[in-house]
């Protein structure tokens, strides 16, 4: 069994933003392969969708809570399955990265993502497989506050058509992850 959580903060004001791709991508995922839409869990703080793929059962996830507090919904859906961390993958926003690309790892550092500390904090470990997208922008300075407003901004129309290829290709290495390529995605699109 696998788990596949979508970050972003929720709501309808932080749709189509930097910030929500994890969400974005996890849901393109879900509709692309058939899995029932999501359903609200709030046990959970999750909203949840279950199915079959590559004869593994697989819930994906999309937190309820803000991002900063993602670790809280993530330690909650784990330990309802007995899932082990292993089999968790989060894809999520990565600033660290240009806008289009890629990264895929394990067992790595949180590099200050607050979404990801959460996490790390709640599961007391860091052993799960992480899809980072990047959001940064090209006129990006580093160590400028302009990031933070950045992210929660809506997509622009130049943007969208960035935001639809990352999407499908996130989508994609989901699929090579829980057919066990983890190696192969890694070396395809890192």
């Amino acid at each position: 069994m696998f788990l596949i959580i979508g970050l972003g903060n929720p709501g309808k004001e932080y749709q189509n933003t930097w910030h929500s791709l994890g969400r974005l991508s996890v849901n393109h995922w879900r509709t692309s392969m058939g899995f029932p839409d999501f359903y609200k869990k709030a046990r959970f703080n999750s909203l949840v969708s279950e199915g079959v793929f590559d004869d593994k059962e697989i819930i994906l996830a999309l937190p309820e809570t803000f991002m900063n507090n993602s670790g809280k919904a993530v330690k909650l859906l784990i330990g309802n399955w007995k899932l082990k961390i292993e089999n968790c993958v989060v894809v999520h926003d990565d600033a660290d990265l240009p806008q289009g690309k890629l990264r895929i790892s394990k067992d790595r550092g949180t590099a200050g993502h607050k979404g990801i500390d959460s996490i790390v904090k709640a599961l007391k470990s860091k052993s799960f497989v992480r899809i980072r997208i990047g959001i940064r922008p090209t006129n990006y300075v580093p160590g400028s506050k302009s990031l933070d407003r950045f992210v929660l901004k809506k997509f622009t129309k130049n943007e969208e058509r960035i935001v639809a290829g990352v999407i499908k290709k996130t989508s994609e290495a989901i699929g090579m992850i829980l057919k066990d390529e983890l190696p192969q995605a890694m070396s395809q699109f890192n």
